[in-house]
């Protein structure tokens, strides 16, 4: 059994990996359309096995004290990190139900725009992203989760990069939270 502790330890060895290995400094355009002179490339960190299991222990330990149905995100940014938490919830003895948003339903199948096990009117989730500017994907699966009466606890990202997103999804009655600011990672 996984015990979630020593967390800033933790996150110290993230910080670290994303430094080392997602941080980049150079003109680019993000997903928002903005223009940047840094990017943070999160599918580095939540694609190795250390970066996600980092990631997935710091996210199950921010949420260890709500009550929730379940944890999930839009994809592609969510989808390794969601992987990683229910395994090691399960292995916490804690075991929680975990989704993903697709950006449109399936146009065949069961035309599912959300994939997992099934939330209910009522449900508590938390929604978990990897990098969040303007809040858009944030925004995107409250928009879906919520006129099906899915209540979202809270919204968690890796890294905020204080652009707006934490502004944008209060707008949709959710906090947002990060295991960190962009300042600690991005010296202008």
């Amino acid at each position: 059994m996984v015990e979630i502790t020593d967390i800033q330890q933790d996150k110290d060895k993230l910080l670290e990996i994303i430094i080392r290995e997602a941080y980049f400094r150079g003109k680019i355009t993000l997903s928002s359309g903005k223009e940047s002179d840094y990017y943070i490339d999160a599918r580095r960190v939540t694609l190795s096995p250390q970066g996600v299991y980092l990631c997935a222990r710091i996210m199950l330990d921010m949420v260890k004290d709500d009550a929730i149905d379940a944890i999930g995100g839009p994809t592609l940014g969510a989808d390794p990190m969601i992987g990683a938490v229910g395994v090691l919830s399960l292995q916490a003895g804690k075991p929680i139900n975990t989704f993903i948003i697709r950006k449109a339903a399936k146009a065949h199948g069961k035309q599912q725009q959300i994939e997992g096990p099934t939330l209910e009117k009522g449900s508590k989730v938390v929604l978990i992203d990897d990098v969040a500017t303007t809040g858009k994907a944030f925004v995107q699966s409250l928009d879906v989760l919520q006129p099906m009466g899915i209540e979202v606890v809270k919204s968690i990202c890796i890294v905020d990069r204080d652009e707006g997103a934490k502004e944008a999804v209060a707008e949709k009655g959710s906090e947002l939270v990060s295991i960190f600011n962009i300042s600690e990672i991005h010296k202008p």
